[in-house]
């Protein structure tokens, strides 16, 4: 039988200096991050639809920060495997900065079907619709063109999978906000949330899973936590939430 091993969580100010530490001083640019998370949740969606995109209809929620920009890497690679494809931006793409504009520029060049939120829009059928409106940095009710994204979301029959955190959710204090996604499953980055571990999060986040990044070990020595072995057999680990401890079950050591 595995061994059930109980997984370190990070707060919100950590996740920060995650990402700090690793553009500073690894040099492992938000690109590559966003590259890893992208294509984790695109691996996460496939599987969640039996093991074959082909043709399948996926509706991807982006908003115009680096979570968006995860879930436009996860639209591509599901257009590069055969799946049928609309992503709903939450705002017009000159709107969009940085790398999550690098991200959408490309989908642009596939000429991937595109749209943003606009009042009276309605989402086509999906087999699964892909949340990635919001991120960690969430400190309240969801306002705005994400406010009627997550909304639109809550129209859908389909079953959601979310990016890091269902958005709506405070992934430091677990509180729930309102309007939030209900997820069938959320795939977090690095490591699971301190906030996932509150019954409200927990079952907003449906089934967690956990991706690699490609966090360094010794970075998290840093913030004083000690990571080894969690993804030494698969880059996305299910996790299971139980009386506010989250564990994974196989892992070597974490």
């Amino acid at each position: 039988m595995a061994e059930r091993v109980a997984v370190p969580t990070v707060t919100t100010g950590q996740m920060k200096e995650v990402d700090r530490l690793m553009v500073e001083s690894y040099g492992i640019e938000l690109i590559q991050m966003m590259e890893n998370a992208g294509r984790s949740l695109a691996t996460l969606a496939r599987a969640m639809l039996d093991g074959d995109v082909t043709d399948r209809p996926v509706v991807v929620l982006a908003g115009r920060g680096n979570n968006g920009g995860g879930g436009l890497v996860a639209a591509r690679h599901l257009l590069n495997w055969g799946a049928w494809v609309q992503v709903v931006c939450s705002y017009p793409p000159e709107d969009y900065k940085g790398v999550p504009a690098r991200q959408l520029a490309i989908l642009q060049a596939m000429g991937a079907p595109l749209a943003w939120a606009e009042e009276g829009w309605e989402l086509p059928p999906a087999d699964l619709l892909v949340d990635a409106i919001i991120g960690y940095g969430l400190r309240g009710d969801p306002r705005g063109p994400a406010r009627a994204l997550i909304q639109l979301a809550q129209s859908s029959a389909a079953p959601i999978l979310s990016l890091d955190t269902p958005s709506g959710v405070d992934t430091g204090k677990g509180s729930v906000f309102e309007p939030h996604i209900q997820a069938a499953a959320t795939l977090t980055l690095a490591l699971p949330k301190a906030g996932f571990g509150r019954p409200e999060a927990a079952a907003a986040c449906g089934n967690l899973y956990v991706a690699d990044i490609s966090v360094p070990p010794d970075l998290y020595r840093q913030l004083g936590l000690e990571v080894t072995g969690l993804f030494a057999r698969d880059s996305v680990v299910p996790l299971l939430v139980e009386d506010g401890v989250i564990w994974c079950e196989g892992a070597d050591e974490v």
